[in-house]
């Protein structure tokens, strides 16, 4: 298992502790900028969990509709959504992440900002990352918000298994991977993750986000082609002559 930091590579028995389906977190206050699907599933199951949760959009409208599909306490502006929150969710596209993160900067100093985006756009062999894969969104986000607490999360799977409300498959948890440099701010994400009944699973720093992105538009196109993403990586475990170490 990769650590969330450099700082975490020799202690993680604190997220391991987390890492416990049946662990119930403390309840937070997390903010969600966006009003769309991933805003709206995400948004109901930290309501689910019991986290006080806020929705925010440029369209005040639409924010008042998710927050009611999600159960939220409130809604409003992005700013008084972000103000709210210990937590921060940017949910909106790829591409306006970062110019959002930027008007918002001074709100986000301090906070826990979870990026789950996926900067991806249709290509001649499916499903392309438009950053090219050099850099992630979730560090564009850091760089326009130096002072935030950025963890890239909850972009691998497709927005409708965050619906379930024990998100498990052949007996095991959803793992839930994520990558921040910032050891409370995995703290804070394993907390979360855990109070959702999945497993927090670190996969090390803010470098590695851009990883997390390809795997996700890697996935996002083998589902489109019709095929199974999962049946390309079986459990080391299972494979002939395996030994348990």
């Amino acid at each position: 298992m990769w650590c969330a930091s450099a700082r975490l590579a020799s202690c993680p028995s604190h997220l391991a502790r987390l890492a416990t389906p049946d662990d119930r977190s403390k309840h937070m206050r997390i903010g969600i900028l966006g009003t769309g699907a991933m805003a709206t599933a995400l948004g109901a199951a930290w309501v689910r969990a019991g986290h006080d949760v806020r929705v925010g959009g440029r369209d005040t409208q639409a924010a008042s509709r998710t927050a009611l599909l999600t159960g939220a306490s409130g809604h409003g502006s992005l700013a008084e959504a972000a103000a709210h929150g210990d937590v921060v969710l940017l949910a909106v596209p790829a591409g306006a992440a970062p110019q959002l993160a930027r008007e918002l900067a001074p709100l986000f100093a301090g906070r826990t900002v979870i990026d789950c985006t996926v900067p991806m756009a249709p290509g001649e062999d499916g499903p392309a990352l438009t950053t090219g894969g050099a850099i992630s969104v979730a560090r564009l986000i850091a760089d326009a918000a130096p002072r935030a607490h950025v963890v890239k999360a909850f972009g691998v799977c497709h927005q409708s298994i965050w619906t379930l409300h024990r998100p498990a498959f052949e007996g095991a948890p959803l793992a839930v991977p994520f990558c921040t440099d910032q050891p409370d701010a995995a703290t804070r994400v394993a907390e979360i993750i855990t109070s959702m009944h999945c497993t927090p699973l670190p996969c090390g720093g803010l470098d590695r986000a851009a990883l997390l992105e390809a795997t996700a538009v890697f996935a996002i196109g083998v589902w489109w082609s019709g095929a199974e993403a999962r049946f390309a990586f079986p459990a080391p475990a299972l494979a002939p002559g395996a030994v348990d170490e």
